[in-house]
Parts: structure tokens; C-alpha cells; sequence
């Protein structure tokens, strides 16, 4: 392993922020950690994390955190792993403007705020890691997760222009598309959709139904699951090695449709999508 670096996580709680967090912090990196609960950042530090409270959603907790990472450091941060985000499923026609744009504020608006205020940081002495956790659904799009869709495919656009925008800077630029992996988004996902979509009075009703089932389901909803760890070991190369990867695919699905898409005429693809 490279010498230990210090890495501000997002999204904490649970899941793939977590168990990146407690991976690296493990191989002896300082991991700043972050949560959006006031709970979940006081168990963090029962933990033994530099835990902070983030909220993607609040310019000024994204303010109020980068400050206090910066104090806890030194004024230096060598990675940022963009992790927080969360899923609105729910058609197209059905997704308000209000509830589109709180897809956004999290996954794509505050996770640009957040860089943009290491950037500088990053410039001034360097070098440093910044790693986006997109999707599949950031290069592929299926039905009833179009706010998630559409949030990941921007995010995917902003990493790839800032890679450009930063060659020779010393400052690498990762995405991880993960596909199926064992969480709690779901579950958070499904409390979303109850609250913000009219499934009664939706010409969806009947595929919502559907929906509802696998949104419910215990454990792994779909073939080629994977635990948190697969995709904190892609996190870990990201983090560690010389030359870090553009983009770092972690399930089979993943790779099979990142390879779909490149090969198959759009309509061939299509008909492919409404069948997963």
C-alpha cells in the first residue's frame, strides 16, 4: 500500500459509504466521514471515525463541513470520494419540477458545490483523488428511475469535462459505476416514492404495482448482486494507485450493458432495457 492519505466520504451512514470508509480506514488512511443525521455522525465517532455532519442538500453544511475537514488536516485533503446520493423512482410524467430538482440538489448540485470548494485545495498543493460513485444507470437508462437516471447521466457529464479541464494539474478524476449491490437504497428509495408519487390517479398504476414489489424485496432484488465491498475495493485503487483508472466497472451487469451500449443499435438496446 502507498503512504496513508486523508479522504473526505460522503454519504456514511450506511452501505457503500460506510464500508468504504471503514476499508480505508482500516489500511491505515485518515477517513473524514460524513453523514446527513446528527445520529448517524455520533455513532461514526463511537466508531472511532473524524465524523461530520453533510448535508448535500445545505450549501451552508456543505460550507461548515469543508471547514472543518480543512482544520482537522492541516488545510490539506488528498481524495474526495463523492458517495451521498439517493433514488426517486417513479415515470417521467409523473415527477414533479420540485421533486426533479431535490433529485438533483443531492446527486449532482451539492456533490458539485463540494468539489468545487476542494478543487482549490487540491491545486494548491498538487495533487489529489477525486472519485465519483455514478451508476449504471449513468450510462444506461431504464424505466421508473428517470430523476435517477437523468441526476448520474449529468454527474458523469460534469467528471468528464472536469478530467479535461484538469490534465496536468496532478488532480485524477475516477468514476465508479457500480450496478447491483447490496444496500439500503431501496428501502430509502421506496419511502420516496410513497411520498412523492401519485401512483392512484398515474396511468402506471398497474407497473407500479409491480414496482412496489421489488422496491420491498429482503436482500438482492436482481441477478449479480454484489456486497458494499466490491465496489470499496474499486474506491481503494482509485485511492492508491499511481495511475488511477478514468472509469472502474464493478458488477457483471455493468460491464454487460457498458459493452451493450457500444455495440448494439439503440432500438436493439431498447428492447433489451424494458425487459430487465
Amino acid at each position: 500500500m502507498n503512504a496513508a492519505k486523508t479522504i473526505l466520504i460522503t454519504g456514511c451512514s450506511t452501505g457503500i459509504g460506510y464500508t468504504t470508509a471503514m476499508m480505508l480506514k482500516n489500511r491505515g488512511h485518515t477517513v473524514i466521514a460524513t453523514a446527513r443525521k446528527s445520529e448517524d455522525v455520533a455513532r461514526l465517532q463511537a466508531e472511532g471515525f473524524n465524523a461530520l455532519q453533510l448535508d448535500l442538500a445545505d450549501s451552508g453544511s456543505i460550507n461548515l463541513a469543508v471547514e472543518q475537514t480543512l482544520e482537522s488536516t492541516g488545510g490539506k485533503l488528498d481524495a474526495l470520494f463523492n458517495n451521498g446520493a439517493f433514488g426517486q423512482p417513479g415515470a417521467v410524467e409523473d415527477l414533479s419540477r420540485e421533486v426533479l430538482r431535490f433529485q438533483f440538489e443531492t446527486n449532482l448540485f451539492g456533490t458539485h458545490e463540494l468539489t468545487n470548494r476542494i478543487i482549490p485545495v487540491m491545486r494548491a498543493q498538487g495533487h489529489g483523488r477525486i472519485i465519483y460513485n455514478s451508476s449504471i444507470l449513468g450510462l444506461i437508462a431504464l424505466p421508473f428511475r428517470g430523476a435517477y437516471n437523468a441526476s448520474k447521466f449529468a454527474l458523469e457529464g460534469l467528471a468528464d469535462t472536469l478530467r479535461l479541464e484538469l490534465l496536468d494539474t496532478g488532480i485524477h478524476i475516477s468514476l465508479i459505476e457500480p450496478g447491483p449491490i447490496l444496500s439500503h437504497f431501496r428501502q430509502n428509495s421506496f419511502a420516496l416514492y410513497k411520498q412523492n408519487i401519485d401512483t392512484e390517479h398515474s396511468v402506471h398504476r398497474d407497473k407500479y404495482r409491480a414496482m412496489e414489489a421489488r422496491l420491498q424485496k429482503e436482500g438482492a432484488a436482481v441477478p449479480f448482486t454484489l456486497p458494499a465491498e466490491a465496489v470499496a475495493e474499486k474506491v481503494v485503487h482509485a485511492l492508491e494507485a499511481k495511475r488511477p483508472k478514468i472509469r472502474y466497472y464493478v458488477t457483471f451487469p455493468t460491464y454487460l450493458f457498458g459493452t451493450l451500449k457500444r455495440l448494439l443499435p439503440y432500438a436493439w438496446l431498447d428492447k433489451l432495457l424494458i425487459k430487465v
